[in-house]
């Protein structure tokens, strides 16, 4: 992510100061941690830096990010907002509404309780969820939707493959050949993870994008990265379609407090190999040159590498504030950009830290050139 000049709606924050561990897994300096606030994609993009980290353990944290400008967006297939009855009244959802928001939502986000449902396609509060909750049993009696385990009390509701052909069939939804049900993860004990990744889209399609519904259809989950030549291969917990000046998508990684510290550093690792990686190009007979594989074959309309945003849950938040700490010391040196929250700041609205900071130069040195013709 390049420097530039302090926007005038920036101000230098000053927090109580935090120290964790070092770390000798890179030998560049510890990058900036930094506040970031993201908000409405309105907002113009500014960055800065703060600055440098003196003897001691101790980061500064500095105010330092506003969302990036989208592109103007259609709302096709967008879940609608509730209707509102005359003199202010909220009308009664029909049936048929109910039961068609909930599909959409759930070929979206692939997993989602009654809670969460309730939540996008009703504003009932609390009595929205029964008119969900009767919903989905229609649509279970239809064979279009299921639930195949629990998240505590609550159950866990996914479509069926009769579900997704439906939505395919009403030209629903963008084309997604090889998403899946995901029931076999619920049956597997996953439930709780997926249902997390769905309460991060929920919130920061709230908070960051203002308008949950209009871009709701813009996310996929599970989404994976893969370089055949290399070996490498993750999948993504989520990517949000929604274009910034720079980059064409974002992505989520979702760590629900079950993986080891040293798991989580390397998952967020493989982001900068992915973006690493650079392929030979050039038509014979001619010199040719290398490219950076993501730019090539995946994210083409992108200039810069997009940005990696990790959330944190499953834990209580001073645990959570550990993990923090302990991510960021574990990826300094990284030349990706990468923003940090925790799931309950993110849906209290509070702002991301930057851990990482996109250096494409930097990333080039790091990694070998591709071998020509």
């Amino acid at each position: 992510m390049r420097d530039s000049a302090r926007s005038p709606t920036h101000t230098r924050v000053r927090s109580p100061t935090m120290t964790y561990p070092s770390s000798a897994r890179q030998p560049e300096p510890r990058p900036t941690w930094s506040r970031g606030a993201e908000s409405s994609l309105d907002g113009p993009e500014a960055s800065a830096a703060s600055s440098a980290v003196n003897g001691s353990n101790v980061v500064p944290i500095t105010a330092a990010h506003t969302a990036r400008k989208g592109a103007a967006r259609h709302a096709d297939t967008s879940l609608p907002a509730p209707e509102t009855a005359a003199k202010g009244k909220r009308s009664t959802p029909t049936a048929g509404k109910v039961r068609a928001d909930a599909l959409r939502m759930l070929g979206c986000v692939r997993i989602a309780t009654v809670r969460q449902l309730a939540q996008v396609i009703t504003e009932a509060g609390s009595d929205g969820r029964s008119y969900v909750r009767r919903a989905m049993v229609e649509l279970a009696e239809l064979a279009l939707a299921e639930t195949n385990g629990k998240d505590g009390k609550h159950q866990i509701w996914n479509l069926t493959q009769a579900g997704q052909k439906a939505l395919a069939d009403g030209n629903e939804l963008p084309p997604r050949p090889k998403a899946g049900t995901g029931a076999k993860a619920v049956r597997a004990g996953f439930g709780p993870h997926a249902v997390a990744v769905t309460d991060t889209i929920l919130a920061y399609t709230d908070t960051a994008l203002s308008r949950r519904r209009e871009y709701l259809t813009d996310w996929q989950v599970e989404v994976n990265h893969a370089i055949k030549e290399t070996g490498l291969s993750f999948n993504t917990d989520a990517v949000l379609a929604v274009p910034t000046r720079t980059s064409e998508v974002r992505l989520f990684e979702l760590d629900n407090g079950t993986m080891f510290q040293a798991r989580l550093a390397k998952e967020v690792w493989d982001y900068e190999r992915y973006a690493g990686h650079r392929v030979w190009e050039g038509t014979r007979g001619t010199i040719g040159g290398t490219y950076p594989f993501w730019q090539r074959h995946r994210y083409t309309r992108s200039k810069t590498f997009p940005r990696l945003h990790v959330v944190l849950a499953g834990k209580a938040e001073h645990l959570l504030d550990n993990r923090l700490q302990a991510l960021t010391a574990d990826v300094q040196g990284i030349t990706i950009a990468v923003w940090v929250n925790t799931l309950p700041r993110l849906q209290r609205g509070e702002p991301w830290y930057e851990i990482g900071v996109d250096d494409p130069h930097r990333r080039r040195a790091r990694y070998p050139e591709a071998v020509g013709r």
